[in-house]
Order: structure tokens, then sequence, then C-alpha cells
């Protein structure tokens, strides 16, 4: 995978020819590639990082977002499968992190490699049932008056009401992705080093449902609860990526 690649659904943020791993990024709702442009200077020089880009966003704007997890996840996992050619990882944050689950899950089921090391933020394990009320097709204001709860979407576009109507059929796309999600269980749990990351003061996960991602692997497991509300992944990204770093260490030697 080059720099200036035509797949519209990776992003190389610093090319690394080199480099004895790639971490493919998944992000946020509402977020792209750039959530990650900071991560290539944090991490070690054998780490490519390789940011995951849905439709809809950045530099796929003017594509139809998606509004389900299966068909993000089934054309996720096509679009990476030709590029594991070198061992890789997984990083996703909130509704990154269910997505980097179910391409992990369905590079399995096609006999595909495995990521040495899934990292999941910022999300509840997949077999506990969101209690929170859906706020994807809330009327506008009430949706609007939401997303300043979340603190995830920055304070200039909430204030810029024309930037906010033109993001907001992608931010509605993603959080019906996330809030319609249903876990399916497979014949078997992965079986891959899996790291849980959440933030103390999440008002969206809470602590101990976390803990219960250790069900979906039969590999190590490792829980780190971080300072911070549900975008600790910005507020302590030092501390996120000295993690990264640390447990992706092996794989670098």
């Amino acid at each position: 995978m080059r720099a200036g690649t035509d797949d519209p659904w990776t992003k190389v943020l610093e090319p690394r020819p080199g480099a004895r791993l790639r971490l493919f990024c998944f992000p946020f709702a509402g977020g792209g590639a750039s959530v990650f442009r900071a991560w290539p200077q944090e991490l070690p020089g054998s780490v490519e990082v390789v940011a995951v880009q849905p439709p809809g966003r950045e530099s796929r704007f003017r594509e139809e977002p998606f509004r389900r997890i299966e068909p993000m996840a089934d054309a996720a996992t096509a679009a990476l499968a030709p590029r594991l050619e070198r061992p890789f990882a997984f990083f996703g944050h909130s509704m990154g992190a269910i997505l980097a689950f179910e391409v992990a899950r369905r590079l399995r089921r096609r006999g595909l490699p495995q990521p040495r090391h899934l990292f999941v933020s910022g999300r509840s394990a997949p077999r506990v049932e969101l209690s929170d009320p859906p706020i994807h097709d809330l009327p506008r204001e009430e949706f609007f008056a939401e997303l300043r709860r979340f603190s995830g979407t920055p304070e200039e576009v909430l204030r810029n009401r024309e930037l906010l109507e033109l993001v907001e059929p992608l931010l509605r796309a993603d959080f019906s992705v996330s809030e319609t999600y249903r876990y399916r269980p497979d014949a078997e749990p992965l079986a891959v080093p899996l790291t849980a990351l959440g933030g103390a003061e999440d008002p969206e996960v809470a602590p101990e449902h976390l803990a219960p991602w250790r069900e979906e692997t039969t590999g190590p497991f490792q829980e780190h609860l971080l300072p911070g509300g549900h975008f600790f992944l910005a507020e302590r990204r030092g501390e996120v990526l000295a993690i990264v770093g640390r447990e992706l260490g092996p794989y670098l030697a």
C-alpha cells in the first residue's frame, strides 16, 4: 500500500515502507482519517498508521454514508482484504471500535489474516445492550442538543449553524450505525490479543461495560480506564498511544 493509493477507504498518514506492522485506525461517529493525523509522530517508527475512511466524510464527503453496520463492515472488509500482506493491528474508537471488531470477525470467516492485536476504545462490549435512547432520528434541535451533551463535536461546529447543518447527515448516519448495532455471536470468539480502553467519566460507557470485551477473544485481554470523558482519545492521546506502543512492542522486535 503506497502513498497516493487510489483506494478511498485507506489513508496512509506517513508512508513507512520498511514498517514491520500496520495499524489500521477506525474513527468515531462523525470522524475521519484526520482524527489520527498526529499518531505517526507518537508511535514507533516501525509502525505505519493507516486511517480507515468510510464514505460521507472528509475526502469522501460527497458519498452516501452507511446507516447500518452490516454493509459498512462488509465494504470495509473487502477494501482492507488486499492490504494485509504484512502484520497489522486494528484500533477503533466508539463506532470505530465496533467496526474494527466486526471487520476482524469477517476476516476470520473468510480465512484471511487476523490482526496481531485489537484495540477497542470508548465503546461498551458488543454483548452489552445500549441503555440510552437513540438520538439519530430525533428532530433537529433535539439532535443538536444531544451532540452538545456528547462533547465530541467541536465547539466551533456547534456554534456555526451552517456548518452544523452541513455535517448533520453524516452524524445522523454514523449514530444510526452505532445505535442500531445488534450483536450476533459467532461459533467461536476471536483468538487475538484484545485491549479495551475507556474514560473514567464517560457518560456513554460505564466502566463495568468494558470488562465483557474479554468474552470476545480466547487471547490475552487487558483493560485500561483513563481519566476523561467519551473523547479521552484526544484528551489523553499520549497515554493512549503509550498503551498502544507498549502492546505492539513484541511484534516490532
